[in-house]
């Protein structure tokens, strides 16, 4: 691993304490603000990665909340930033056309409490600036722009849900289009939740892919992936894989929400099957080995990957086999959630909405 890279990983770890830190301070407001006919019971959360544009909006619900609407694209903002270190016009155009969709929700449904992220390509692109200006200048959306400490606060929030009750904790990832996040998660007697450490990596599927291809994947070019994933999560591993009894993996990202797809036999992906289903090890292997058997155009044809994933998702699976090696744990649970949910819960518990 170069310095400059290793310089970036050592930026991106923390303790228990550290975390904790941001938790707290995530009560700042999104720098947006809703129009003043806008309804305090409705909440709305965007998150804007390197690769996917994603809107939630939704009520309070008890100790929960009811999806009002919600709208996913991917628009690829961080395809080229690997190599050029921009955003490209193109990525600009797609993304701003997006998020006038999600300007035109938000506003349908007069959403009076707002948070909208934007992650990794707005946090590495030198034109991210003059790209969140446009974007206030063609849809009126300030975007807030994360650190990795704060995207993976969020992801524990929006998923943490899903921890098995009897298990001892988790270690939680979010594999995203430009970084890709680690969480171990302990349950104390009490049978709360606490973060004990966490990671993130400037390392996504769009940037392996970038790297190592996408297309025309041989066992070589997979086994290459792994092990450049591995050797971003090294320290990571040996400091916190170890004592893991009782204690399961819990993914949320494209990758493992198309894994579960396809473990389930849908013919198109549905949501309500896949969120929150349990997959073993051998499950896990066979549905990776399933992808890895696929051409492209296979992929492209499969309905629970389609052409906007299938460059993607074997970069994926290589990252989550390198977790997988680190932390081997016998049970995988998907999640088909993360910062959105994270976002709601977080404003929600701010305001008292929760009974």
């Amino acid at each position: 691993m170069d310095d400059d890279v290793q310089r970036c990983v050592d930026a991106g770890t923390g303790s228990r304490d550290s975390f904790r830190g941001v938790e707290a301070a995530m009560t700042a407001a999104s720098a947006i603000r809703p129009s003043p006919s806008g309804d305090a019971s409705v909440y709305a959360a965007l998150d804007l990665g390197t690769n996917n544009c994603r809107l939630l909006i939704a009520s309070p619900a008890s100790d929960s909340f009811r999806v009002i609407d919600s709208f996913s694209r991917i628009v690829r903002l961080g395809e080229g930033i690997s190599s050029t270190g921009c955003i490209s016009e193109a990525a600009i155009e797609r993304t701003i056309a997006a998020l006038a969709i999600c300007r035109d929700k938000i506003r349908a449904r007069k959403a009076g409490r707002l948070r909208l992220i934007a992650t990794e390509a707005c946090r590495a692109a030198s034109n991210a600036e003059n790209f969140r200006s446009r974007v206030v200048a063609a849809t009126g959306i300030q975007l807030e722009v994360v650190d990795r400490e704060t995207e993976a606060a969020l992801a524990v929030i929006g998923c943490s849900p899903l921890v098995h009750p009897k298990a001892s904790g988790a270690i939680l990832f979010d594999i995203g289009g430009g970084s890709t996040e680690l969480v171990r998660i302990e349950r104390r007697r009490e049978g709360d939740l606490r973060t004990i450490a966490w990671i993130s990596i400037p390392v996504g599927v769009v940037t392996l892919a970038e790297c190592f291809g996408g297309h025309d994947i041989t066992p070589q070019s997979y086994a290459s992936m792994v092990k450049e994933v591995a050797g971003h999560i090294a320290t990571f591993a040996d400091a916190y894989g170890r004592d893991l009894y009782g204690m399961h993996l819990l993914g949320t990202s494209g990758t493992v929400t198309t894994l579960g797809g396809l473990h389930l036999g849908l013919a198109r992906y549905d949501r309500r099957k896949v969120d929150g289903i349990w997959m073993n090890d051998i499950e896990v292997t066979q549905a990776i080995a399933r992808l890895c058997g696929m051409d492209y155009q296979k992929r492209v044809a499969n309905g629970c990957i389609g052409i906007e994933r299938a460059d993607l998702v074997l970069a994926g699976c290589a990252i989550l086999d390198a977790i997988r090696r680190a932390f081997p744990l016998p049970r995988l649970r998907v999640a088909d959630r993360g910062l959105r949910e994270g976002m709601l819960v977080e404003m929600m518990r701010e305001d008292g909405a929760f009974n």
